[in-house]
């Protein structure tokens, strides 16, 4: 049941945002840049574990490959913009994303 919770928690977030962005682009993507993934991921470790110090091993690698996350954003806003299809713009933006996540766990020395 603890599972399934999680699994309606997290899913019913995704479908709001992108329910919300219909009526209000803003307000979806203030939602959805809040952490509120890394949140629930917290709860839920904490809950499982009560180890505070893995918590905090999490936070910090989050920190470290929100960084490269960015970059899939600003390729995909900029192929959008200058007329690029949407399909083709998010094959371009997952693409460097991916470079970007690869190359960050490579210099930073973070484990998958």
């Amino acid at each position: 049941m603890y599972y399934l919770i999680k699994v309606l928690l997290s899913a019913l977030l995704i479908t709001a945002i992108s329910e919300l962005a219909k009526r209000s682009t803003t307000l979806a993507a203030l939602i959805a840049s809040l952490p509120l993934t890394s949140i629930l991921a917290f709860i839920w470790l904490y809950t499982d574990t009560g180890d505070t110090q893995q918590i905090a091993s999490l936070a910090r690698q989050i920190f470290w490959l929100v960084l490269p996350s960015l970059g899939f954003f600003v390729v995909l806003w900029w192929t959008l913009t200058v007329g690029v299809n949407f399909w083709l713009s998010l094959l371009i933006s997952t693409f460097i994303t991916a470079l970007s996540y690869a190359l960050m766990l490579h210099f930073f020395h973070l484990t998958p």
